[in-house]
């Protein structure tokens, strides 16, 4: 007889959106449908989901039935319970635009699942989706949540912009590849409550038809470019929590994810939590580091897993301040793993090692313990010239953390003609299991086993799964025995069913 593990449901519950009937009401959109005659039902749907937003009460489920949907989508209303807007089929529903695909300016309380969201080609205007404040105080935009969709190909600018006073964003399992240009997947620009979890982010260019020219810039930028124009001065209270980013086709100058970037006279970020992702260096492309924090505050870096070759001009992180920025302050590493087997921990394959780029006149506090360092068969890297190194961690567990190699990764982009990912996934879900599994959990008798301490651990690992009384190191957790007797690293505990 079967049996339904709690921590596998609670993962998928995040992961995958459920059927649960509305409250408020089931309505349809279709590509056959009409926004004049239709009335939102299953037999007479609306054409447009602009129309169905417009149109549906609160607490309703808008289901979106197959097609390609081209124009803007417009998300302009406000719900106080909430209502959800899916791709009746995940995924089959394409969104696309020669502009912004989605807007959401005074919108609060919407949900958008399951879509295939793209610029029509070359020549688009700026941005897939842009989240911003347009209604001002009391009632911010915002209170959005993007779930389980495919966001690639942004011919301009970034594939999400959250700017402008928006609050109370919600960015989780979704796939992300090919922003253009010295942009983002994400940009994170003056906002209060984002948080960005077990989602996928990647660069494959070649495989959508285009040119790699290595200047696209971090996959994730958190700051605040515009001042108090919008009454907030520096960007808060973001997570970014439990996501998988791997192979770099970016600038040499920007990160897996940057805080900070524009050289503001003020803190561009406080009171940002970056922890639980796995950072892959499965790519030949240079970055500047996986991490970097330049001019912002008060920033937890904790039980990330960085691992792989990663051509990189500083291996773990970049603290630094440019322009007018205040000097870095208060950033904290805690139970991490950093592992290049390849023992080239921070080359760009000429030249020395290299941990850090941390000029001691850029940073005043910050704290580095018990993570654990792997540089293969070469000694850590040192340079005096810098502010932080390896051996200025009191608790440091220097160790082989028993990894799988970090190199050819099926890389999971979403083909329509198969309804498959890449890796034969057929869920983001499923493909965001395969590269945690398959790539950033060690084998069994890894030293990052129940090495890290519970006082600064996150309460949860990469796959949503507790952490124990001795924590392990990294994004994995290994080593919980749960009521059915399988350890937290026994793949059976997590296909949903035990035998």
């Amino acid at each position: 007889m079967s049996r339904y593990l709690v921590y596998s449901a609670l993962f998928l519950a995040v992961l995958i959106p459920t059927n649960a009937r509305a409250q408020g009401g089931t309505f349809w959109v279709s590509p056959t449908g009409s926004d004049t005659t239709g009335d939102g039902s299953s037999g007479n749907p609306w054409a447009g989901i602009t129309q169905a937003v417009d149109s549906v009460p609160d607490q309703a489920l808008v289901l979106v039935r197959p097609g390609t949907y081209s124009g803007r989508v417009n998300l302009r209303q406000t719900f106080a319970q909430g209502i959800t807007v899916r791709s009746e089929v995940p995924y089959r529903a394409q969104l696309r635009h020669t502009s912004t695909v989605v807007t959401c300016y005074t919108c609060r309380g919407i949900a958008l699942e399951g879509f295939d969201i793209a610029h029509s080609g070359p020549g688009s205007g700026a941005l897939l989706i842009q989240i911003q404040d347009l209604l001002g105080p009391p009632n911010h935009a915002g209170r959005m949540v993007l779930r389980n969709n495919v966001l690639h190909d942004s011919w301009n600018n970034d594939l999400l912009k959250i700017n402008n006073g928006a609050r109370d964003v919600t960015v989780e399992g979704n796939l992300f590849y090919n922003q253009t240009g010295s942009d983002e997947h994400i940009d994170i620009n003056s906002i209060d409550g984002v948080v960005v979890r077990r989602n996928i982010f990647f660069n494959d260019f070649a495989g959508s038809g285009r040119s790699n020219n290595n200047d696209t810039s971090s996959f994730i930028v958190i700051k605040d470019s515009n001042g108090d124009d919008d009454n907030l001065l520096g960007t808060r209270n973001v997570q970014v929590d439990g996501n998988v980013f791997l192979h770099w086709e970016g600038s040499t100058g920007s990160n897996f994810v940057l805080i900070g970037e524009d050289g503001q006279p003020f803190h561009e970020a406080f009171d940002v939590t970056v922890q639980n992702n796995l950072m892959l260096g499965d790519a030949p492309n240079v970055m500047r580091a996986a991490f970097g924090v330049k001019g912002s505050r008060d920033i937890l870096f904790r039980h990330n897993t960085v691992v792989g070759n990663l051509p990189a001009l500083a291996y773990a992180m970049r603290c630094n301040r440019e322009g007018s920025n205040l000097q870095v302050d208060n950033v904290q590493f805690h139970g991490n793993l950093w592992s290049d087997p390849t023992g080239t921990m921070g080359s760009t394959g000429a030249g020395s090692n290299d941990f850090s780029d941390t000029p001691p006149s850029d940073i005043l506090g910050w704290t580095l313990r018990r993570n654990l360092y792997w540089n293969g068969p070469n000694p850590l890297p040192f340079d005096a010239s810098e502010e932080i190194n390896p051996s200025d961690d009191p608790e440091a567990l220097i160790a082989d953390p028993l990894l799988p190699a970090a190199s050819g990764i099926p890389l999971p982009r979403w083909n329509p003609t198969t309804d498959l990912f890449a890796d034969g996934s057929t869920t983001i879900a499923q493909a965001f299991k395969r590269l945690v599994e398959t790539h950033g959990t060690p084998a069994a008798g890894s030293p990052a086993a129940e090495a890290g301490d519970p006082t600064t651990a996150p309460p949860h690992d990469i796959l949503g799964r507790p952490r124990g009384a001795r924590p392990s190191l990294g994004a994995v957790e290994l080593g919980v025995i749960f009521a059915d007797g399988f350890e937290s690293g026994d793949t059976r505990a997590w296909d949903g069913v035990v035998e």
